[in-house]
């Protein structure tokens, strides 16, 4: 029997850059762009295997899905399934993980070399190269980062590529202590001294109760003022109001956040709102290079055979 496939929200995920194909051969696959909440019953009621990135999978959708097998979450974060309500349904769930590592190591790294050489300020000037009374323009300072410390918050995949890539531009490498965890090639540094130490803090460490705003005036505090902040990693991870005072006042020289809360986030957000030079805001790009997002969609085609085989792959319940 041909199963149905309905992906809820493919424009998050395809913007007809990848091949479709393999997921395509597994069944009849119904794409939406993008779902509404009031359309998900409707739109999920016939689906053996719902696909959704963002869309919200509660108790309720579940029950509107009577043949209702398996839920793929087109991401790493399960956030947006109600999982005790699958489980209590016996529905199973996979994600899909480490298939943006290296997209989001190139991100940490454009968004740095941006703030370190103002490399964007510099080209979007371009027409006041003709005025230059000088062969160059030397109007916003270049740093270099040989010889920087960079700082990792959080050693999973994602924070060991990063270190990787540091040692490669010669930079000094430390790691935030965590309780339990030995210490390995990588130094780590109690909080104070970490932030202290730190030239650039780079953010890779799940959203939890303890790390909910853990960038915060405090710990702001504690960083040189000459020291840059990147989150790649979730919004709710800086107090983003205080971010904006840090910049303004100059307790730390600049930031850059590829993540914010909500997202997409309203016109008054204040990291979108914020008129501020030492500010690099980008769209929560940095996991969305085309071979991520293939890599994406082959893993969910393996996690989809898998669970046909009645193997657990990626499996969460």
């Amino acid at each position: 029997m041909c199963e149905t496939i309905v992906f809820l929200d493919r424009d998050t995920t395809d913007r007809g850059d990848i091949d479709l194909s393999e997921i395509e051969s597994l069944g009849k696959l119904v794409y939406h762009g993008t779902t509404h909440p009031s359309e998900v019953n409707e739109r999920i009621a016939g689906a053996d295997i719902i696909l959704t990135n963002k869309v919200v999978i509660k108790g309720e959708e579940m029950d509107a899905a009577s043949n209702l097998k398996l839920i793929q979450i087109v991401a790493t974060g399960v956030n947006n399934v109600d999982l005790d309500a699958a489980r209590q349904r016996g529905l199973a769930v996979c994600n899909v993980s480490g298939y943006s590592t290296e997209s989001v190591v190139q991100h940490v790294f454009a968004s740095l070399l941006n703030l370190e050489t103002n490399a964007h300020r510099f080209a979007a000037e371009k027409h006041l190269w003709p005025d230059s009374p000088i062969f160059t323009r030397l109007d916003y300072p270049i740093n270099e980062l040989c010889g920087k410390t960079l700082g990792i918050v959080g050693l999973g995949a994602i924070g060991k590529a990063v270190a990787r890539v540091g040692t490669a531009f010669g930079m000094n490498i430390v790691a935030l202590a965590r309780k339990g965890v030995s210490t390995g090639a990588i130094t780590r540094l109690p909080k104070k001294d970490f932030f202290a130490v730190s030239d650039v803090v780079t953010l890779h460490c799940p959203l939890t109760p303890q790390t909910l705003h853990f960038i915060n005036s405090e710990t702001l505090g504690m960083m040189k003022s000459s020291a840059i902040l990147i989150n790649t990693g979730r919004g709710d991870l800086i107090n983003e109001p205080h971010l904006v005072t840090a910049l303004k006042n100059g307790t730390i020289r600049a930031a850059a956040v590829d993540v914010v809360t909500p997202e997409p986030p309203p016109a008054d957000h204040p990291l979108i709102a914020a008129a501020l030079n030492n500010l690099f805001v980008t769209p929560h790009t940095a996991w969305s290079s085309i071979e991520a997002r293939q890599r994406l969609v082959d893993k969910i085609v393996d996690n989809i055979k898998a669970f046909r085989r009645s193997e657990k792959l990626n499996r969460i319940i």
